[in-house]
């Protein structure tokens, strides 16, 4: 009898990731980006995080940086890409950013790996499951 397939990799990968994959092409979070669009491992996203993305990527500050039909395509991707599961329930006070506390309810309520952020706030966070690391410590694992 074969052993039943091992379930992929689930990760939540905070914007701010996801905002310097699309800004830095040669950086990390983007190889990490290009290993999920071959399906490495899975993207887990909810309409906050969602919103939270396009938000910050149509700041007047992106604007030299990406076209209005780039991120239009790049969130488009990860909306249709990424499981997309509800928003979760948050648990105040779980981070010292009241806006990175929803990440980790993400986490959490979705059953994922691990949470990837370059956030001191999230990645200083080192009794919560599941763990969060560093772009860079995930790219190792994969």
């Amino acid at each position: 009898m074969a052993a039943p397939p091992a379930r992929a990799l689930r990760v939540v990968l905070d914007p701010g990731v996801l905002i310097s994959a699309l800004l830095s092409p040669r950086g990390t979070p983007a190889r990490l980006y290009l290993l999920w669009l071959s399906g490495e491992f899975e993207l887990v996203v909810c309409p906050h995080l969602i919103e939270e993305l396009e938000g910050v990527l149509r700041r007047p500050k992106f604007r030299d940086l990406v076209t209005p039909d780039e991120v239009d395509e790049f969130v488009e991707i990860i909306r249709r890409g990424a499981i997309s599961v509800e928003n979760p329930v948050i648990i105040e006070g779980v981070t010292r950013d009241p806006g990175d506390d929803y990440l980790v309810a993400l986490a959490q309520s979705a059953d994922v790996d691990y949470l990837v952020a370059g956030d001191k706030d999230l990645t200083s966070l080192a009794t919560v499951s599941p763990p969060v690391l560093s772009p860079a410590a995930l790219l190792d694992i994969l």
